[in-house]
């Protein structure tokens, strides 16, 4: 009688889940040297131009001999570069005029939105066990965003542009993933190079609509040059991280792993940018971080 080893299955979806939480980790410190780059005097939409433009550089010298199947992808490539270029574009425009934490939870809606869209597009059930998942995260995302002292009754929702940017960028992200996950068909390389494409391609629709002009390169110092390189290999490496654990996963549960990034930006805004966490951060964190622990050990669907 033959019997299946469930250690390959194991360390398989161990490494599913890992990714996703490198990947989370990766975006939940890349925001402050954006704003390096923007206290140097480079706007949102010019860093993305730079930044992305840098990461194609990069990664095109790295998979030149794969270029001639590029021109030769399906339809659904275009709409995963549109959704994750503004998701990415969105992102950058949030965090750099917005509080980090409630970008990050505007931004992070993002499983509501991914639970109604599997739910439909993908037909993923949605058990009992999936449900609670979905539940702790979102409360800890509505704790970490409410006023324990009452002295203020702000709901979750935008209250300037910056926010909306997060929200509409949480919502986006749920649209790729989707789509990440539906187009199994597609390579994690031809989804990166997507991602990447859609990006520049968004910062260059949006510079006829901001105030800010866009500097040469020469305008950038050694030090500019050396923020902008390690933003691009962490993109880089962000990137290739979730395309690699979305394709591998249903999407519901990568959406929540990723609410991780929600506690790494919680300490890197509080160290770095110096803003003040409450308590009631901390728990909702705590719960945050428990569901995202708790859906990378849930391996049985």
């Amino acid at each position: 009688m033959h019997v299946n080893n469930p250690k390959p299955l194991a360390k398989s979806a161990l490494l599913n889940s890992t990714s996703l939480l490198l990947a989370a980790v990766c975006w939940g410190v890349v925001w402050y040297p954006y704003r390096i780059l923007a206290n140097a005097g480079v706007a949102a939409v010019a860093s993305s131009f730079y930044c992305y433009s840098t990461v194609l550089i990069l990664a095109s010298i790295v998979c030149i001999k794969h270029w001639r199947g590029m021109f030769k992808l399906p339809l659904s490539i275009l709409w995963l570069s549109l959704t994750a270029g503004w998701t990415n574009l969105a992102y950058v425009l949030a965090v750099i005029d917005g509080e980090v934490m409630r970008v990050m939870l505007l931004f992070y809606l993002s499983p509501l939105w991914t639970l109604i869209l599997a739910h439909f597009w993908l037909k993923e059930r949605i058990d009992k066990r999936g449900l609670m998942i979905m539940a702790l995260s979102l409360t800890g995302a509505f704790i970490m965003l409410s006023d324990l002292t009452g002295k203020s009754s702000a709901w979750p929702l935008p209250r300037n542009t910056a926010e909306w940017f997060a929200l509409t960028s949480g919502i986006a992200f749920a649209i790729s993933n989707v789509i990440t996950r539906k187009s199994t068909h597609l390579t994690i390389r031809s989804k990166s190079f997507a991602v990447w494409a859609g990006v520049f391609l968004m910062a260059i629709l949006a510079m006829p609509f901001v105030k800010e002009t866009i500097p040469s390169p020469s305008f950038f110092s050694l030090n500019d040059g050396m923020v902008i390189l390690a933003i691009a290999l962490s993109l880089i490496a962000a990137t290739l991280l979730t395309q690699y654990g979305i394709t591998q996963m249903p999407a519901t549960r990568a959406s929540v792993l990723f609410l991780f990034e929600l506690v790494v930006a919680a300490i890197t805004s509080y160290f770095l940018a110096h803003e003040t966490m409450e308590i009631n951060e901390w728990i909702g964190g705590s719960l945050i971080a428990a569901a995202s622990i708790f859906a990378a050990l849930n391996h049985n669907d």
